[in-house]
């Protein structure tokens, strides 16, 4: 996610004043004149198409805009500063928005001539950003290798922080938009498979009854993508099953409802009309359909084959998607397993059978992930109130 290009040291000056009431004392503090101060504000005002202070005789006041700003700021500051407090104090002051862009670029395209392309700049552009960072660190940010630029540890905190930091003031230029009624409100939300075809459909819909405006990405990818999404930043929120345990100690995740899983066939299939089924003859006799490895689902059906005794079948086709797994029913004798409120749908509509087996111990945790100190905005908050009202 790549920030509007604000100066940092404006938003600086913004919490100080903010802070203090007195622009007086925020020159003091930040080393420049009070003219600077007043230009500063000026700009920011500019930027975010908002009126932030009050001008008087008196002196220059924040109104209630600027300080419900400078508290997204600060948090975006506190993410920088703790980050450059551990590699080198002084980047607090000489880091700036144009060479941490090019520092992301480089880290999620591991390539300096991609992340010239993306940013619309020169690849000399890039190279001295990033070089003028590793000179005020005095460490190596990438190895370069002949496959490309990859983050050292330092690298990878620096990076990191910037990603949250400008995931923050994305989210303060949303909150300042919904404040003053103007701007593009969205929301960038990962969803898993269960979630697209039972939860957000309608969840969406209803959302945008009370909300017509507001722009909805839905991104979908294996776990592990959507995960690295939304620790930077990118995304909001996951919107799934949830992991046991959950692999990493910055996110949380909230329970809405248990899910089961289901064995499926085709309407047509010899197995859909069968009164009594052998267990046996249905894991070893069928060719399977069946999620990735490293999914819950997954893991639930190599368990229960394990518990029944059963070698567990030979799969020919891994995915998480519903309609690839719809069609392929319908092209041969194939067999799925798969969450039963994802093919709710398709089970009412005749679209697949239902096997009559009981998957005992089968109940997935599905749920809400987000970032551990995430913070929504109103829009967001709203979507989200509106998942837990029809679900949890």
């Amino acid at each position: 996610m790549l920030p509007t290009e604000h100066n940092l040291r404006h938003l600086r000056v913004l919490t100080s004043v903010v802070e203090t009431g007195s622009v007086t004392k925020t020159a003091s503090a930040c080393n420049i004149s009070q003219p600077a101060v007043t230009q500063a504000l000026k700009k920011l005002e500019e930027q975010f198409g908002a009126q932030l202070f009050e001008r008087t005789n008196q002196g220059v006041f924040p109104n209630e805009l600027a300080r419900q700003l400078a508290e997204r700021v600060t948090r975006a500051l506190n993410i920088l500063d703790d980050a450059t407090a551990a590699l080198a104090p002084r980047l607090k002051l000489t880091a700036t928005t144009a060479k941490l862009r090019a520092l992301i670029a480089v880290a999620e395209s591991e390539n300096f001539s991609i992340a010239a392309r993306k940013l619309g700049i020169a690849q000399p552009t890039v190279h001295r950003a990033v070089a003028q960072l590793e000179s005020e660190i005095g460490r190596e940010l990438f190895r370069r290798t002949q496959y490309g630029s990859t983050l050292t540890r330092a690298g990878h905190i620096l990076a990191h922080a910037a990603q949250l930091a400008f995931a923050e003031l994305a989210q303060a230029e949303m909150e300042l938009s919904e404040a003053i009624g103007r701007g593009q409100l969205s929301i960038t939300l990962g969803g898993m498979p269960l979630s697209r075809s039972y939860i957000l459909p309608a969840a969406i819909a209803k959302f945008h009854e009370q909300h017509p405006h507001v722009r909805i990405r839905v991104l979908e990818g294996p776990y592990e993508t959507l995960l690295t999404g939304l620790r930077s930043g990118a995304i909001d929120f996951l919107i799934g099953a949830l992991r046991d345990p959950p692999p990493i100690d910055d996110i949380l995740q909230e329970h809405l409802f248990f899910d089961e899983l289901v064995f499926v066939s085709s309407p047509d299939h010899p197995l859909a009309a069968a009164g009594r089924i052998d267990l046996s003859a249905v894991l070893t006799d069928y060719p399977w359909i069946l999620p990735p490895p490293e999914t819950p689902a997954r893991q639930h059906f190599q368990a229960f084959a394990a518990r029944a005794g059963v070698p567990v079948p030979e799969c020919l086709l891994e995915t998480s998607s519903m309609v690839l797994m719809r069609e392929m029913l319908h092209a041969g004798p194939y067999l799925g397993c798969i969450s039963r409120h994802q093919v709710q749908s398709e089970l009412q509509k005749g679209l697949m059978v239902a096997l009559p087996f009981e998957l005992e111990e089968s109940r997935r945790a599905i749920g809400i992930t987000t970032r551990a100190h995430w913070k929504p905005t109103r829009t967001q908050a709203d979507f989200l109130a509106l998942i837990r009202k029809d679900f949890a």
